[in-house]
């Protein structure tokens, strides 16, 4: 057992609110997690259809089938639930009688602003994070978490890559996807999954993937929001300030799990990654997801921005922390150059409220040379947890 990082602020929350609804991609843990810290509550699945079909037809005779304290998973399958959830909240009266996990945004947030407004705590949980599995003494070498990726279910039942990450897309992302919006042409929806696989770390222009795929820009917007909301992808904005120029403010496109956007680009080995003409990417897009779990697994919201402005100059990853910004460069290099901070100091040059810069690399060597620190990516999330508390 992997012990998850997030588990503090579930129990922490629990103690607090009569319901907990925990959101994240499928097969990120969230069953395990609940079950983990909750070993007494009942549990029902409602991608159980006969389970399902209960909870449409008679939520009373569901919840004497399923009393509480209660884990709900895949809630979003039947969100008219929530109601009754919110009526036994109140008529019980305890904290922590309903664990919820949901996979898709849009639905859950619905009905959670309608029904349970101020009855529920919410957390993120996203696959594991390098963290957690150095803390089971898992370690491995930079480009085998790119090619593995972080799902539970790889360092479980030591599936190899190609296989889950194969089934993971064919079994939840399309079929998740088709609950969500009507695709007319599965192809053309998988070419524009693993456009997006070839963009990661970039900005991406819907008007110019319009062409490749064949639809329309609009309809690409709509297939990029049901990805966001199914937690496929992360989407992090421009930063954007009064700093005198003109910034970029569209928004990169990250996968949740670097193993999934790896293996949409056909990686198949670990001699494969660092040859990859998308690398670079490829370790940016660990990194910063890694940056968004730390956030996440502390209850935070991400806070987590890039910069570039019209004059070519970027920072890979801003933590905006209350009125000061801490940049960070991202470079897969394994041997540190002090080239690598040239676009923090240009960023320090009129950034006033700048502090801690530091560049997360792929080397063993950590240190500070004129205020900026060297990082190595293993430790991303002891960083962001310190500059959180900055």
């Amino acid at each position: 057992m992997i012990e998850r990082a997030i588990k503090t602020q579930l129990l922490r929350l629990a103690g607090y609110f009569p319901v907990v609804t925990i959101l994240g991609p499928r097969q990120s843990g969230k069953t395990t997690l609940a079950k983990n810290c909750f070993p007494q509550y009942s549990y029902v699945n409602l991608d159980d259809q006969a389970a399902r079909q209960l909870a449409f037809d008679d939520p009373n005779a569901f919840f004497k089938t399923y009393p509480t304290p209660l884990i709900i998973d895949e809630v979003q399958r039947v969100p008219q639930l929530l109601n009754a959830v919110q009526l036994l909240a109140d008529a019980q009266d305890k904290n922590g009688i309903f664990i919820l996990t949901g996979s898709h945004q849009p639905q859950l947030h619905a009905e959670i602003s309608q029904s349970l407004a101020g009855r529920t705590g919410i957390l993120k949980l996203l696959p594991l994070s390098i963290a957690e599995l150095s803390a089971a003494e898992i370690t491995l070498e930079r480009d085998e978490y790119i090619l593995n990726g972080f799902m539970p279910r790889l360092y479980d039942k030591h599936i190899p890559p190609d296989l889950l990450y194969g089934n993971y897309y064919s079994t939840y992302v399309e079929r998740d996807v088709r609950q969500l919006v009507n695709i007319a042409n599965l192809r053309s929806f998988e070419l524009f999954v693993k456009l997006l696989a070839g963009r990661v770390g970039q900005i991406v222009s819907l008007n110019s993937m319009a062409g490749d795929v064949g639809v329309s820009a609009t309809t690409l917007n709509s297939w990029l929001s049901v990805l966001e909301a199914s937690y496929i992808v992360f989407r992090l904005p421009g930063y954007f300030s009064n700093f005198g120029k003109r910034q970029i403010k569209s928004s990169k496109v990250y996968f949740s799990d670097v193993g999934l956007a790896a293996y949409l680009l056909g990686i198949e080995n670990t001699t494969q990654v660092a040859r990859d003409p998308l690398f670079g990417g490829l370790f940016e897009n660990m990194v910063v997801l890694e940056a968004l779990k730390a956030r996440y697994n502390r209850g935070k919201s991400p806070e987590l921005y890039y910069f570039r402005d019209k004059q070519g100059l970027e920072i890979d990853l801003i933590l905006n922390q209350g009125r000061q910004i801490i940049p960070i460069e991202i470079k897969s290099a394994m041997t540190y150059d002090l080239s690598f901070a040239k676009n923090l100091q240009k960023f320090n040059s009129f950034a006033s409220n700048v502090i801690s810069p530091a560049v997360i690399y792929g080397g063993e060597l950590e240190t500070e040379i004129q205020g900026v620190k060297f990082v190595n990516f293993r430790n991303i999330a002891g960083l962001i947890d310190n500059m959180g508390n900055l």
